[in-house]
């Protein structure tokens, strides 16, 4: 079995009350113990976030990063980190015990440049919490989506493929995932990336509606500056895009009714339309 050392590298910021099950989760991992280390990043927390880390003692490697941003946390804990593989979920998800196990595998193949696990809602969960399951469908991204991509909640890469792509972008403060998958996917074609079904954990998605469309926004938001770093790169891999399967891949949903789904989906994909209409006004209005 390919054993790797492993870095799990997680970002925290004002995590405090969510962060426990986090770190226990990871510290209940069927991963060899002499293999594998975890590496939180503390973003600036005010609310007792860095108490909580600490008072896991030498189990945890507790670093801090006072520029904003997941990009700028996450790339800190990359560059302190001793694995041959550096593995990323986030400070508001549970992992599964063989979740190390799981997204570190299909890396023995040198042509997978990374792995994207399955990642589900955290129980309880209602019906949008549910759907959020669509949004970060790594399946979708992975298999389905042209230019693919991956989430950092749950992903898998060589360290040394991490800084010969540049690591993420730190002038992001959103859509950094993506951003590096297209440029992993634009300088390095030979590299394929992986979706690893059994690589579960759980995260703390959307829970009512407000917040899934402030979610959408968010998302459209970003995605424009996203789109204005690789706007080349993506409109020529959508080229060959394979829509019929996209479709069907996008509409199966996860134990919901059918309006609850079109009803979410709607609402979703409006609000991300008007956060990349917000996203473009601003930069024109800011052009000289």
């Amino acid at each position: 079995m390919f054993q790797p050392t492993v870095s799990v590298v997680v970002p925290v910021f004002n995590r405090a009350r969510v962060l426990p099950k986090c770190i226990d989760s990871l510290l209940r991992s069927d991963y060899p113990k002499a293999r594998w280390e975890l590496v939180c990043v503390d973003n600036g927390s005010t609310d007792g976030s860095m108490a909580v880390l600490r008072s896991y003692g030498e189990r945890v490697r507790v670093l801090e990063e006072k520029r904003r941003g997941a990009a700028a946390a996450r790339n800190t804990g990359v560059h302190a980190a001793t694995g041959e593989v550096i593995a990323f979920t986030d400070s508001d998800c549970v992992v599964d015990p063989r979740w190390i196990t799981e997204v570190v595998q299909p890396l023995a193949d040198r042509t997978i440049a990374a792995v994207g696990g399955r990642i589900l809602a955290h129980q309880p969960a209602n019906s949008v919490s549910r759907f959020g399951e669509i949004i970060h469908d790594h399946s979708i991204a992975i298999n389905y989506d042209k230019p693919p991509y991956f989430i950092t909640m749950n992903l898998a890469l060589r360290r040394d493929l991490l800084l010969r792509s540049g690591l993420f972008d730190v002038r992001l403060l959103r859509g950094q995932d993506s951003e590096l998958a297209y440029r992993i996917g634009r300088d390095m074609p030979d590299k394929r990336f992986h979706y690893a079904h059994a690589a579960v954990i759980r995260h703390r998605n959307r829970s009512s509606l407000p917040s899934l469309m402030r979610e959408g926004f968010v998302h459209g938001y970003h995605a424009v500056a996203v789109r204005r770093l690789h706007g080349d790169f993506i409109r020529s891999a959508q080229t060959h895009e394979d829509r019929s399967q996209w479709n069907i891949a996008r509409t199966a949903a996860p134990h919901i009714a059918a309006w609850q789904r079109h009803v979410y989906s709607f609402a979703f994909r409006q609000s991300k339309n008007i956060g990349a209409w917000m996203a473009r006004w601003r930069a024109a209005e800011a052009t000289p």
